[in-house]
This record gives C-alpha cells, sequence and structure tokens, in this order.
C-alpha cells in the first residue's frame, strides 16, 4: 500500500504550476495539518489498512518544506505502526524553504528520502519559471540533506522550454552530478490550462533529438531510465508503485487516492478540505479503463505488461510491434525500450 499527503502550500506560484497549491493561505495550515488526521483515520478503515502494511510514504505538493516538522509529528505519530520497517519516506522541497533546521526536523521524523524542485541551474531560466530559488540555493539545500544523514536525494529539471539549448543543459547536468545525488527527475515543460504559461504556449518547445541527447547525457552518468521522466542509481520505490498499478491513499486537498476499481478525490478548496475532509468525490473504473492504464503505464515503464492482460486483436498489434523490434517479450510480459514511443506504442495497441 502506498500512502501520498498532499501539502497544498507554496511560497510561489511557477508560472508553469497546474498542481492544487496556493501561495496566499498559510494561514490555514495548522487547522489544514490537523484534518488530515481526520481523513488519514477515515482511510485506514476505507482501505482496511493492518500493521507494517504501508511500504511507502510520498510528501508533495505544493512545498512540504513551507510547514514545519511539528506541524508533521501528529501524522507521524498515528502512521507510525502502520509502516513496514523498509519503508520509504519521501518528501519534497524546495531549496529556498528547506532550511538545514526543517531538514533535520524531518529527518527526526522518518523521512530518508528528499527530492529537491531545483529544475535548472541557469538564473535566467529560473526566472522565467518564476522559482523562488537560486543556483547556490539550490546547492546549498542538497548539500545540506546529505550532512543530515539523507542517502537518498533526488532532484527535479525541466527541459522543453524557450531557450533552451544543449550547452544550458549540458551545465545543468553537470551542476546535477557534482552533487550528492542518486536520483534525477526529468520533466518536460507542458503548457496547463490555468497557468500563466497558458498565455504563452511558445514557452514549451520540445525538440525531439534534444530530449534524446539529454536522457542520453544522464544514462551516461550510470543513472538507469526506469520511467519516461525517473533516473536514478536508486529507484523510487513509491514511483515504480503507481506503475506497478498498486493500491494507494491520496491524502489532503486535491490528492487522489485509489483502491480496487474506484478512485477518490478530496475536495481541491482547502476551506472546504478543513470545513469537511471527508467530502470526497468516487469515480469507478471500467474494466476497459483499467486495462487501458495498465498498457500506458506498462510502457512508459520498466514495469511491461502482462501479454495475457491483452484482448485478442490487441495481442495481434503487439505481435505486430514485436516482429518489428519495437517491442520486446520476456517472461510473459511485453518491455518497452523507448519511453518516448511508448504513448504512441499503447495507442497502436489499442485501435
Amino acid at each position: 500500500m502506498l500512502l501520498y499527503i498532499h501539502i497544498p502550500f507554496c511560497d510561489s506560484k511557477c508560472y508553469y504550476c497546474a498542481f492544487n497549491s496556493y501561495v496566499d493561505k498559510f494561514h490555514l495550515k495548522q487547522e489544514y495539518m490537523q484534518k488530515l488526521l481526520i481523513q488519514l483515520k477515515f482511510e485506514f478503515s476505507r482501505f482496511n489498512i493492518k500493521n507494517n502494511s504501508i511500504e511507502t510514504l510520498f510528501i508533495g505538493g505544493g512545498t512540504p518544506s513551507t510547514v514545519a516538522p511539528k506541524l508533521y509529528e501528529p501524522l507521524f505519530q498515528l502512521l507510525n505502526p502502520y509502516f513496514k520497517k523498509d519503508i520509504e519516506i519521501t518528501t519534497e522541497a524546495n531549496p529556498n524553504s528547506a532550511t538545514q533546521e526543517w531538514l533535520e526536523g524531518m529527518f527526526a521524523l522518518g523521512v530518508n528520502r528528499v527530492s529537491f524542485g531545483v529544475q535548472s541551474f541557469n538564473s535566467e531560466k529560473l526566472k522565467k519559471l518564476n522559482r523562488a530559488h537560486n543556483a547556490k540555493e539550490a546547492k546549498t539545500a542538497i548539500i545540506n540533506a546529505q550532512k543530515v544523514g539523507f542517502k537518498n536525494i533526488s532532484l527535479d529539471l525541466i527541459y522543453a522550454t524557450q531557450g533552451d539549448t544543449k550547452e544550458l543543459l549540458r551545465k545543468d547536468i553537470f551542476e546535477a552530478f557534482s552533487l550528492p545525488i542518486n536520483h534525477i527527475s526529468a520533466y518536460a515543460l507542458t503548457i496547463e490550462e490555468g497557468t500563466v504559461f497558458e498565455k504563452k504556449p511558445t514557452m514549451s518547445q520540445e525538440k525531439l533529438e534534444l530530449t534524446k541527447w539529454l536522457f542520453s547525457a544522464i544514462e551516461e552518468q550510470g543513472f538507469t531510465q526506469y520511467e519516461i521522466s525517473n533516473f536514478g542509481q536508486y529507484q523510487s520505490k513509491h514511483n515504480l508503485g503507481y506503475w506497478k498499478y498498486k493500491e494507494y491513499i491520496g491524502l489532503g486537498s486535491g490528492a487522489v487516492g485509489k483502491l480496487k476499481n474506484k478512485r477518490f478525490y478530496p475536495t481541491s478548496s482547502i476551506e472546504d478540505y478543513i470545513q469537511n475532509p471527508l467530502e470526497i468525490k468516487e469515480e469507478t473504473l471500467s474494466e476497459e479503463d483499467i486495462v487501458t492504464e495498465k498498457i500506458f503505464l506498462g510502457l512508459r515503464s520498466l514495469v511491461g505488461v502482462d501479454f495475457k492482460l491483452l484482448s485478442l486483436k490487441q495481442q495481434e498489434y503487439a505481435n505486430i510491434l514485436l516482429s518489428e523490434g519495437k517491442l520486446l517479450q520476456k517472461e510473459g510480459k511485453l518491455f518497452n525500450e523507448n519511453f518516448l514511443l511508448a504513448d504512441e506504442l499503447a495507442l497502436f495497441i489499442m485501435q
């Protein structure tokens, strides 16, 4: 079982961000963190959670580093009996708010992995994206995380941004690998509805050859690409849990949970969530929905797709891709070695 906790507070709103996050609601932090406990107890019952059954916890946002460790303490006190002994506990963090004191506090609670939203080490690009930190702060935060005792440290990079060149991305990679990290998430800039960049669609400019070069350059550093956006010497158990289609609890305003053929959506309004944290919409997934999701997820990652999952017609199309060398088959599963073609291959199988 996976657990995701959403922290919807941010000290600045990035121009590309469509996540459920707010810069003007810090006064609600304490109440919000208390209400998470109410939803958590409800989800324990709904998901029939037993002791030692939660294998990963991911605290995302928003910006988890805008919330003091002491406000997380009641959650961890409630959760501790349910954690597996080898649990992976990840928190996202922004370099400008992840002080050494904050990192020490989270480490003391049991967090053992931290993912920094760096995006770039280029000052002009950071301003263009409306990031609140600079390159020096990013380096300092990552080095501090190592000093505190974190052994699993990740950072995010954004590519396919207007103005990206091979030289700029090469410098970003050089700076990243000069730091004590064992994981990188590389995301293409996408234009989302409701963001500042929605009115500036030319900000996203992906060049396939540059993307291929970037992925290759990261892998040359000894980081394996284990899904479309993630590379590492260490592979995040939480990330892989999603690709393996495991069940997960989504805790907090704007989070998402999944149990069997049901998906759950707590309200995205912080105020409404505080009023009633059990205001949760449900969606029922059809068998076709589930198969479709498993095909897309499996081909975008090293997880692969169970051949028996496919209909006879889909198996015929999959066999065409196998004969052309675009897919591999091993122990009854289909694997894709070129994640940039993942969606195209999935659509071909499902036509």
